[in-house]
């Protein structure tokens, strides 16, 4: 069975929620639709106070060629546009609406019916996607129309789908492919025609079978699609590793995976796609997982963007007393939320309740040098060095090292014997290092 071949690590899956069918939640009666949930510059707000909006009114235009529309998923009256502090406590602009009823764009189609062919040219289909303003959805919310259009010189000869999932305690990707297969199988054929590629592959952990199953059924109506069944190992999810362990393919440092010939996609991503091409829907609601060892009801929801993070906890039997923290995405990659009043996002794929214990930092001791952090690192990065030359604001060292290469997967500090705190330092160390690189090329 295939995975990646640097590092890694196998972190209890705690995939609590795997067996939840997909459950709506309760319509809020005011909402905060964030203008920036993507990788580049932000929306332009394209609606003002007073404003009547239905679900799908494009509010905010994409501020330039790596940006995002953003759409209402609500219908009712803009009540202002002003700044939100987002779950990372961050002022981000923000389209305030007041919900009233449920009115819908006349050209999103609501039906069910599943829709297999399409005509469209490769450049009508990424014009549409970029309409839609769908992002990847696995967490990096890069535009998809980005990653769709590879820069002069590169092409595309795969397409991989990440089904991995391999963050602990997340399914709604698991969710996603158990109740929308045959959606999510003719989105991947729609990016393939986008790309002009013959093959795709959608990768998925073999702590999935029941989707492993479903998706092999169902693929062999789809020409040129395989389904990959992965060893499981934590953080298969990160391209590079995807792309290693599917094509055995070594994407360099400092290169993306279009110069391997791979374009990676979430499969959360190619469901949005499907509902954008072939139904007219943008993208205004995701699946979400709401889970946590404490939690009473953990849920997989179809949640509208703008929905406050508490009224998903509500919905997955409230907050239990104990918690310590409350975690937008998953324990390795997810960041502390500063408060359950933020809003849902296009990234949003899970809410973690963490109970004081668990959120408790252990003791920091010094470094033993037994190099199990390297061991771990999918990267073959040096962690502990790293978090030694940050510590000390060495940034040329640093960046010598390769300290932008780090894709923040936490791998070197759930290793440590010692508690350190390897990855806080290093994500302060590679953000400082990228200012440094992007003040040097002006």
């Amino acid at each position: 069975m295939r995975t990646f071949k640097i590092g890694g690590i196998h972190p209890a899956g705690n995939k609590l929620s795997a067996g939840q069918p997909i459950r709506t939640v309760a319509t809020p009666s005011t909402v905060a639709v964030p203008l920036n949930q993507h990788i580049g510059a932000p929306a332009v707000a394209t609606v003002a106070k007073g404003d009547k909006v239905k679900v799908g009114t494009l509010i905010g235009k994409s501020g330039g060629f790596v940006s995002a529309n953003v759409h209402s998923p609500f219908s009712g009256t803009v009540g202002k546009v002003d700044n939100l502090i987002d779950g990372s406590g961050i002022a981000r602009p923000a389209v305030f609406i007041d919900v009233e009823g449920d009115e819908w764009e006349e050209a999103i189609d609501r039906s069910e019916t599943l829709v297999k062919d399409c005509t469209l040219t490769a450049k009508e289909i990424i014009d549409k996607i970029a309409a839609a303003g769908i992002v990847g959805m696995g967490g990096a919310t890069f535009p998809t129309h980005v990653k769709l259009s590879p820069p002069p010189g590169n092409k595309a000869n795969i397409l991989i789908i990440n089904a991995v999932e391999c963050e602990p305690y997340l399914t709604a990707d698991h969710r996603l492919m158990m109740e929308k297969a045959e959606q999510i199988l003719v989105g991947t054929s729609i990016l393939m025609k986008a790309l002009s590629v013959d093959s795709a592959v959608i990768g998925i952990e073999a702590n999935k079978p029941d989707a492993i199953s479903l998706m092999k059924r169902l693929s062999s109506e789809y020409k040129g699609i395989k389904i990959e069944s992965l060893k499981m190992r934590y953080p298969q999810g990160g391209e590079k590793q995807l792309i290693d362990a599917i094509t055995r393919r070594q994407v360099k440092s400092g290169a993306l995976p279009i110069s391997v010939g791979a374009v990676v996609q979430n499969v959360g991503t190619v469901f949005a796609v499907y509902e954008a091409v072939q139904k007219n829907k943008p993208l205004i609601e995701r699946v979400i997982t709401v889970t946590g060892l404490k939690v009473s009801q953990p849920s997989n929801f179809l949640a509208r963007i703008g929905t406050p993070v508490s009224t998903l906890i509500e919905a997955a039997g409230g907050l239990p007393d104990d918690t310590g923290k409350i975690i937008g995405g998953g324990p390795m990659m997810g960041r502390a939320m500063i408060s359950a009043d933020a809003p849902v996002t296009k990234g949003s794929s899970g809410i973690l309740l963490v109970s004081r214990d668990q959120a408790a930092r252990r003791p920091q001791r010094d470094c033993i040098r037994c190099a199990k952090c390297v061991g771990a690192c999918p990267m073959g990065l040096e962690p502990s060095l790293l978090m030694n030359l940050a510590e000390r604001k060495i940034w040329d060292k640093a960046e010598e090292n390769y300290i932008v290469d780090c894709i923040e997967c936490g791998s070197c500090s759930y290793t440590c014997p010692a508690n350190r705190a390897l990855l806080d330092y290093i994500r302060l160390g590679k953000a400082t290092v990228m200012g440094i690189i992007r003040t040097r090329k002006g």
